[in-house]
């Protein structure tokens, strides 16, 4: 059998076979808009997730790291203008409570739901409003791009992707949406990401799989530095593609298609950032290793200094090397090489002549892309940052008033 992988033109999250959502405008924290979503498997998943790193955890993340360890996850309740975190005993009531009346309405048992919340912290859920919401939600196939719009706060676009992919195990689609724009920061950032699968996967190989896509993607990119309190990425599947089951040993092909899922992901939340005009992509090549060559990017890719730059088209680059220098990692400057959307600015740690109008003529695009290369190892890694604009100071300055 042919080995493939393709878009899915249109894909989401409900793509994959025997998944269902749908979305409601619940007036969690604004009216008229989309806030309150369900996604549901006809069948029993097997599930995987990754949660956030910030040890100050949302009532809904601490519910859903219980559940998704109990197995058989069957749906995700997830709402956003308030993330119901450090809310106490109230908070975490009112996190299962979702889950218990996303399960009434589903016929399905509490355990087996995810509850994901996003918005402010410290607020609690009007669940008069919840509740009702809930009830009313309308699940259907092509629920998935609803949901998608349903848990964005400050995001201008919704994410959603699907693909097929072909290998010895049969064939089979994964689909996902996310949400984020600020407060991204790896590891993991103030994101959702909800994953589906129609393929058969053995448990332990897909948390292996997720993981693995997650940290070459959601925790590479970052907006502004900080890290949330509710972010989580799971994985539904439910195998009703009827393939073989996938494991380790057979699933290469299935965590290309999984990163390929991820990668757009994160960076459509990457080009999505608070007040950003400018996608900036920065690759790092021949570092000592690989994660020596993750931190170069990541320092480089949420540097102020750089991100302003690049949002003025200025092609300092003097920028791009003092933030390595600062990532602590091993070095040489006599050996270093830096490009910058293409053009050689340093090698073997010599400035290189360059005409800089034509350079800031060139930065004024929608993706910006900064090479740099140590030359000392073979650590490779790529991160995906944002441009810094005063529309991001205008968005966070008065976010709660």
């Amino acid at each position: 059998m042919k080995e493939n992988i393709e878009e899915i033109r249109q894909g989401t999250v409900t793509s994959p076979q025997g998944f269902l959502a749908g979305a409601v405008e619940a007036a969690v924290k604004y009216k008229g808009r989309l806030d309150l979503g369900i996604l549901y498997s006809e069948e029993p998943c097997t599930s995987a997730a990754v949660f956030t790193a910030n040890k100050v955890k949302a009532a809904p993340i601490l519910l859903s790291m219980k559940n998704v360890g109990k197995g058989k996850v069957r749906a995700v309740v997830v709402n956003s203008g308030c993330a119901n975190a450090c809310t106490g005993d109230k908070g975490l009531k009112d996190a299962t409570d979702m889950a218990d009346l996303t399960a009434a309405k589903l016929g399905v048992r509490p355990s087996t739901v995810i509850v994901a919340s996003t918005g402010v912290i410290g607020a609690s859920l009007p669940m008069e409003r919840i509740k009702a919401g809930i009830e009313k939600a309308d699940l259907s196939r092509n629920g998935g791009h609803r949901l998608a719009r349903a848990i964005m706060t400050t995001d201008t676009r919704p994410k959603e992707i699907a693909v097929r992919a072909v290998d010895s195990t049969g064939h089979y689609t994964i689909g996902g949406i996310a949400k984020g724009a600020g407060m991204i920061h790896p590891n993991m950032a103030t994101l959702l990401g909800f994953l589906t699968t129609d393929a058969k996967v053995e448990a332990g190989f897909l948390q292996k799989a997720l993981a693995a896509a997650v940290e070459t993607s959601f925790n590479m990119i970052t907006i502004d530095g900080d890290t949330s309190t509710n972010d989580m990425v799971s994985i539904m599947a439910n195998g009703a593609a009827n393939n073989e089951l996938v494991t380790e040993k057979n699933g290469r092909v299935f965590q290309q298609a999984l990163d390929t899922v991820c990668r757009f992901l994160a960076c459509s939340i990457a080009a999505d950032g608070e007040g950003a005009t400018k996608l900036i992509e920065v690759n790092v090549e021949g570092a000592k290793n690989i994660a020596e060559a993750r931190k170069i990017a990541r320092t480089i890719a949420g540097s102020s200094l750089v991100k302003s730059a690049i949002h003025g088209n200025d092609p300092n680059w003097g920028r791009i090397v003092a933030a390595l220098g600062r990532s602590g990692t091993a070095m040489d400057e006599k050996k270093l090489d830096v490009l910058l959307q293409g053009e050689i600015v340093m090698q073997a740690g010599c400035p290189l002549p360059f005409k800089k109008d034509k350079l800031s003529h060139r930065l004024k695009t929608d993706k910006v892309t900064i090479s740099v290369c140590l030359n000392i190892g073979k650590g490779n890694a790529i991160a995906w940052g944002c441009d810094l604009s005063q529309e991001y100071v205008t968005i966070n300055s008065d976010y709660t008033t």
